[in-house]
């Protein structure tokens, strides 16, 4: 076994922005013993789950996926994606499957063995689970799953831990493609699977994820390598004017959690709080202390499902005259009432995001008296039907034209329009499901798979 291992990582969300090539070829060049990415999440909401689709271009997912095969295959090292394709579905797996047998063939390349893993769950496996008399318990205040929450559900994926991939590098994998999964445990299982310590693994993975988003000074989509020890993890950033700082490494290592030290994976849960951190050199910050801890009992697995709302039409408004941003309030009531005698109360959503004040925070926004010259509405129209969304979403934006203000004697400048239509967008979806299943083995849930590539 080394006495130590690195792990290149290129880009924080695979696909979602191309990764920046030189700082690549840089972090190439110091030989790492693997390169890895993560290539999806939550944050781009519920509608790419539901609707089985990618966020991001293909055309972006395929150069990325290139850069890392190609260097993966030259320098014979493991290439680990996990996520596949923002979402982690059966589908995005198949698809990122088949551009890595169709990238090896462009390159002729040597043969090689395929690993992949299937993360989603059926609604029937949930019935049965319940009726079994097992909660699906809610995570982040949700109560436990009921059979309505279900059943409003479209698609459901199971997040893995480390157990998925560790059995697929056991069976000898050179590239592995990974449905849903926890981010940090991409590059956890490989250190794991080489006999280093699980609290550190499990570190490096929490820092890696995002790739240079734990350098400084702010620049995405460079690549970092974390080296792993028996005793440390040291990061480094492989861009020539940026590095990984005390500051930069820590901060990024608590953000994105309700409790900033604790880090929960299918199998336990890693405790920062006692971390030491140290700038080892000009680029590199060393890390200490994490702990793990393993759960007690069974492996609780966590659950992301997506149901969809409607169809979804979006209008888009520009708005400078002073008087009318004084009482844009009144202006988007008006609007709304217009829509109520149309539709009556209920059977379509009606949502205004009011850019310039409180478009970004809505409520939470703390300057509550608007201080902008101008302001850009953006309506969402959203019904059962194509039909209905958009003469909601129509009706909606064009009535604020017509919002009837006191004291208002002129008949134009009040809106502007940025297109006379409304815009067809992908359909709205929720979120139904963030919850965990118990289960005895980590691996039921994630079906795996290799193939020889030639």
């Amino acid at each position: 076994m080394k006495s130590e291992l690195k792990f290149l990582c290129p880009n924080g969300h695979l696909g979602f922005g191309p990764t920046k090539e030189a700082s690549f070829r840089i972090g190439v060049a110091a030989n790492p013993d693997y390169i890895l990415c993560d290539s999806g999440s939550d944050d781009i909401g519920p509608g790419p789950l539901g609707a089985d689709i990618s966020t991001s271009l293909k055309s972006t997912q395929i150069h990325d996926l290139e850069l890392m095969f190609v260097e993966s295959r030259r320098l014979g090292v493991p290439m680990i994606i996990g996520s596949a394709g923002d979402n982690g579905t059966n589908s995005r797996v198949d698809m990122y499957v088949q551009i890595i047998k169709d990238l090896a063939k462009k390159y002729n390349t040597p043969p090689f063995k395929l690993g992949y893993f299937y993360s989603e769950v059926s609604k029937q496996y949930l019935m049965d689970v319940m009726a079994s008399g097992d909660k699906i318990e809610g995570l982040d205040g949700r109560k436990d799953l009921t059979l309505e929450e279900l059943e409003k559900t479209d698609r459901i994926v199971a997040v893995a831990g480390v157990h998925p991939f560790i059995k697929l590098l056991n069976e000898g994998a050179d590239v592995i493609i990974g449905g849903r999964c926890s981010d940090c445990v991409i590059f956890a299982a490989p250190a794991i699977q080489q006999g280093f310590p699980e609290a550190l693994s499990y570190y490096l993975g929490k820092v890696l994820e995002c790739a240079s988003f734990c350098a400084e000074p702010y620049g995405g989509k460079e690549s970092v390598i974390g080296t792993i020890s028996q005793n440390d993890v040291k990061v480094t950033a492989m861009h020539p004017d940026q590095m990984c700082t005390i500051a930069s490494v820590a901060g990024h290592a608590m953000y994105e959690r309700s409790n900033p030290f604790f880090e929960y994976v299918a199998g336990g849960m890693m405790d920062m709080t006692n971390c030491k951190y140290e700038q080892f050199d000009k680029k590199t910050c060393r890390i200490t202390g994490p702990e793990f801890v393993p759960i007690e009992g069974r492996v609780k697995v966590k659950l992301e499902g997506s149901g969809k709302v409607g169809e979804r039409f979006i209008g888009i408004a520009g708005i400078r005259d002073p008087y009318t941003i004084k009482n844009i309030d009144k202006v988007i009531q008006w609007a709304k009432d217009q829509v109520r005698e149309r539709f009556g109360e209920d059977g379509y959503e009606l949502h205004y995001i009011v850019y310039g004040k409180n478009g970004v925070m809505g409520d939470l926004e703390p300057i509550k008296e608007t201080q902008s010259h101008e302001l850009c509405i953006v309506v969402h129209g959203v019904a059962p039907t194509e039909e209905m969304a958009e003469e909601v979403a129509m009706l909606g934006t064009r009535q604020m034209f017509y919002a009837r203000l006191p004291e208002v004697k002129g008949t134009a400048g009040s809106v502007a329009f940025t297109v006379d239509e409304v815009i067809k967008a992908t359909p709205a979806y929720m979120w139904t499901m963030d919850h965990t299943v118990a289960v005895d083995d980590p691996l039921s849930l994630f079906e795996t798979h290799v193939i020889d590539v030639a």
